[in-house]
């Protein structure tokens, strides 16, 4: 099933999405952290409805407005992708792709829903913004020491995350972090499918910049597959219900382009995985 966050006659709501994407079911619950609440309460059974209302009379937000924690985030994860970054970002991670993951964190105050603006912050914090289209895994189940093999009972559901990043503050330190953490710079949506309806090993992910396609790839072309990173994450630390971990993005990105290609004010940024549906986001500068 499709769940969302969404505004409704100004209230915060969670709700279940029709099949056809044209009504939603009002739940009751609490709908301040969105759909974390749900995760939470542990229950196969959804929360009685309230109301079932047109989903276009309401506003859709990021299905986990208000993360509780960081979201884990993967990088070099498309062989692709890592081709096309070798000597920008990967120069100083050589080794094997194949060894281990390389994962970073984005602040919970990055997470923006559909629709939402994204705010190019200026040139002279940074002049080389970027996006990077992601298949994302909401965990159900916390756990510790999670073996792959039992990886994927955690997993609640998924949903679609653009990893925006501040190319030029990436590559000026020694971590990513601050360039992957601006306010904004973390769209997500447009719900949460519940594992049980989508495979994430096997879905296709793309994003338009403008209409022009940038990035087309299949989740089954992952470096680390899903099951290896909730095994990689919850070594020596607690996943907790509600904890989020974006897969890493494919080749297509703008700085992987000759000469790169960075986002400007009025670009517009869609995502479409099978099996989800769409994200999208207009960018604009706080120059302008």
């Amino acid at each position: 099933m499709r769940l969302a966050t969404v505004l409704h006659q100004n209230q915060r709501r969670v709700g279940r999405v029709s099949t056809d994407g044209r009504q939603v079911e009002l739940l009751d619950i609490d709908g301040t952290r969105g759909v974390q609440a749900l995760i939470e309460r542990g229950s196969a059974a959804l929360p009685a409805s309230t109301a079932s209302v047109a989903l276009a009379e309401t506003t859709l937000i990021a299905p986990m407005p208000q993360p509780h924690r960081n979201l884990w985030c993967v990088g070099r994860n498309y062989h692709a992708h890592a081709k096309e970054l070798r000597e920008t970002v990967f120069k100083d991670n050589a080794a094997d792709p194949q060894g281990w993951p390389i994962v970073f964190t984005k602040v919970p105050q990055t997470v923006v829903g559909p629709g939402a603006e994204v705010r190019l912050p200026g040139a002279a914090i940074s002049a080389q913004i970027d996006y990077e289209a992601e298949l994302t895994v909401i965990i159900g189940r916390g756990g510790r020491n999670i073996p792959r093999a039992e990886a994927m009972k955690h997993v609640f559901g998924y949903t679609i995350v653009n990893d925006v990043t501040a190319r030029d503050v990436q590559m000026r330190h020694a971590q990513w972090d601050l360039g992957k953490s601006f306010d904004t710079f973390c769209p997500m949506g447009p719900w949460i499918v519940t594992a049980d309806e989508l495979d994430g090993g096997n879905t296709r992910v793309r994003c338009w910049v403008n209409d022009e396609l940038r990035q087309d790839a299949h989740t089954s072309d992952l470096i680390f597959d899903i099951p290896t990173l909730i095994e990689t994450c919850s070594r020596g630390i607690t996943l907790l219900p509600g904890d989020i971990i974006a897969t890493g993005t494919a080749a297509g990105v703008g700085m992987g382009m000759k000469p790169p290609r960075w986002l400007k004010h009025g670009d517009v940024v869609r995502i479409e995985i099978d099996g989800i549906g769409t994200l999208q986001n207009r960018f604009v500068s706080e120059d302008a």
